[in-house]
């Protein structure tokens, strides 16, 4: 891979962990920041940058659906082994630790799953 492509690809990871768009990596996709625990779901319908579309079809997102479950099965599958592994509790505290995190990931889950999403299958490839 060339210098080139890599400085591309580090842009868009750049882009993709910042929750901007996929074609121009300046307007986000998101109107609130995520410390707006109360608004952190709603989304931009199109670039405030570059007029780009994030809702490419109706429905879209129900496919986030799944990459959202992935994410929550990863980190409840993470929380069990470290309590397992470090002081392994009683069946409540691994309950109550495996709800309470899941809560708490909600915004990143939802968010990163639609983002995920659209870079993937949006068909909104860098200009």
């Amino acid at each position: 891979i060339g210098q080139v492509k890599k400085i591309e690809i580090m842009n868009s990871l750049s882009a993709l962990w910042h929750g901007r768009c996929p074609r121009c990596h300046q307007g986000s996709i998101f109107k609130f920041p995520f410390s707006r625990i109360g608004k952190f779901a709603e989304m931009n319908t199109e670039c405030p940058s570059c007029k780009v579309s994030f809702m490419p079809e109706p429905g879209f997102y129900f496919g986030s659906l799944f990459v959202s479950y992935s994410f929550n099965v990863a980190i409840m599958a993470g929380v069990f082994l470290i309590l397992y592994l470090t002081v392994n509790p009683p069946d409540w505290v691994y309950g109550t630790s495996l709800v309470g995190v899941s809560v708490l990931f909600i915004p990143f889950s939802f968010r990163y799953s639609r983002i995920l999403f659209l870079y993937w299958f949006g068909g909104l490839q860098r200009k």
